[in-house]
């Protein structure tokens, strides 16, 4: 499964075997990270792993087409996924007794060798991703069916057209010893990309939980030359996290909906992700990233609540989310609690594209918001520092959200803010992408990827323009004030909830 990068992602041809063959004019693979996972069989409801399905994967122009491969009682190999087909346990039934049973297509079981001949065909663009499942009956068994299928493949002249994968590691260093140019992915995700290069095996193909538990396993594989492909994939917030971490495949039963966020993705525009945390873990929030604000002095706006340090009653990571928690709860004179926390040491970002995935917390007192500070506030002071709110919201106000900036020259103080609104539909109910796009001469603030409020550099002073300086970050869930309390506290709501879902920082490509 070693191919050419999709779009905007480059590789080295030397790193992958697939494409030391491209450069010589014999295959060059469709320039997309979409693997249809046993053929593109969903939308059109074709049989998985028919020849219907693959067909479909390469005139969607996928490029890659899985499929399974396993041997019967008489040493025919087929293609199926399960070890039975139609009650028949395949390792212990002839082809002859298989094939009476047709596909739901009308299609019959298709044999190893009709299966690459089809997928040879006229095709340009889709590689054949053939898994070779393990045997049920010994491993000695699995080594005789890796070598009969890498044969075949020679035989039929395919080489270049297909990749191996499998959860059998053993299986995929026979296949290694007999082609040792063959590209080669391992499917269990229990060995790290240190080991897989020990190995000689090119690619980590793991189920994308794999990654989220280990996401240093991404930089390891990158850096190893060893190529990332993640299974199954059909949620659209998964496929986003793996486009934007240029995961060279995404292996799909949803390969349409894959090809929609691949063209929806800021790496498609240039970006590239510089910084994120995605909360893939549980208990407080990573202390390699975040740091936070403590007290209960009003904030300069009048905010009620008392805000608390590592206190998992108001900063929780569980279920993949950070919960930011504000309580009805006596601190330090201080009817409420909550938390604020911030980039680790304020950690500085300078242009770029900034997305925080949030539902937002429903009640009227209530003040959620993320935005950022320039990292000279101590020296300079707000609001020469200048300030960017990517999104704040009031509860009394339940249909929209806000982007402003606050500098020298326009802040609330004197009324000159630079604010603008959008009307936000199921803020309590739905996750929302609230964003904002920082150059030299603009910022854009976004929600869902509709610009709302559009800044332009004057090119007067730092009065008006202090955004050509690092700023943090910061996400807090406020209590009453001059904002939030302007009509009130329901106190019914509480506990309230933000939940964040992830935090992206993007850069530009050089």
């Amino acid at each position: 499964m070693r191919l050419f990068y999709f779009i905007l992602i480059t590789i080295c041809f030397a790193s992958c075997s697939i494409s030391k063959n491209a450069t010589k004019g014999e295959m060059a693979f469709a320039k997309n990270s979409v693997v249809a996972h046993r053929g593109a069989w969903k939308q059109n409801n074709f049989p998985e792993n028919s020849i219907a399905s693959l067909k479909h994967a390469i005139k969607l122009n996928c490029t890659g087409s899985e499929f399974d491969v396993r041997m019967t009682a008489d040493d025919s190999l087929i293609v199926n996924h399960d070890p039975h087909y139609n009650g028949l346990l395949i390792e212990k039934t002839n082809y002859s007794d298989l094939i009476k049973f047709k596909l739901s297509n009308g299609e019959k079981l298709p044999t190893l060798r009709e299966y690459i001949k089809a997928g040879i065909e006229n095709n340009q663009s889709t590689s054949l991703v053939c898994e070779i499942k393990p045997s049920l009956i010994s491993k000695e068994r699995g080594q005789i069916i890796a070598t009969k299928v890498v044969r075949l493949t020679e035989k039929l002249k395919a080489q270049h057209m297909v990749a191996y994968i499998s959860f059998d590691y053993d299986m995929l260093k026979k296949i290694m010893e007999l082609s040792p140019n063959t590209t080669t992915q391992y499917l269990e995700g229990n060995k790290s990309p240190d080991q897989l290069k020990a190995d000689g095996i090119t690619g980590a193909d793991y189920h994308f939980s794999a990654f989220k538990n280990h996401p240093e396993w991404i930089e390891s594989a990158k850096k190893n030359n060893i190529t990332l492909n993640a299974w199954t994939v059909n949620e659209a917030a998964d496929m986003d996290w793996l486009i934007a971490n240029r995961f060279d495949f995404i292996t799909t039963n949803e390969p349409e909906l894959l090809f929609e966020r691949i063209k929806k993705s800021p790496t498609v525009s240039g970006w590239k992700l510089s910084w994120s945390d995605e909360f893939n873990y549980k208990g407080l929030p990573d202390s390699t990233k975040w740091n936070y604000d403590v007290g209960g002095h009003g904030w300069g706006n009048n905010e009620l609540q008392y805000y608390t340090e590592k206190d998992t009653l108001n900063a929780i990571v569980k279920g993949g989310y950070l919960n930011i928690i504000a309580r009805k709860q006596i601190k330090e004179n201080k009817q409420y609690t909550s938390a604020r926390i911030l980039t680790k040491n304020k950690a500085d970002f300078k242009y770029g594209k900034i997305e925080v995935q949030a539902k937002l917390p429903a009640g009227r007192g209530t003040w959620p918001a993320i935005w950022m500070l320039g990292k000279n506030i101590d020296n300079a002071g707000w609001p020469l520092c200048g300030e960017i709110d990517i999104m704040e919201h009031v509860g009394y106000n339940k249909d929209s959200i806000f982007g402003t900036i606050h500098t020298e020259s326009y802040n609330h103080i004197k009324g000159t803010q630079k604010m603008k609104g959008i009307f936000i539909d199921k803020p309590y109910d739905s996750f929302h992408v609230f964003s904002i796009e920082w150059t030299p001469e603009k910022i854009d603030f976004m929600m869902d990827g509709v610009v709302y409020n559009h800044i332009v550099n004057e090119h007067l002073t730092t009065n008006e323009w202090p955004f050509d300086q690092p700023f943090y970050l910061i996400m807090n869930l406020a209590i009453g004030g001059g904002w939030g309390g302007k009509k009130g506290i329901d106190e019914t709501v509480f506990p309230a909830v933000m939940q964040i879902d992830y935090v992206r920082v993007y850069k530009k490509e050089n």
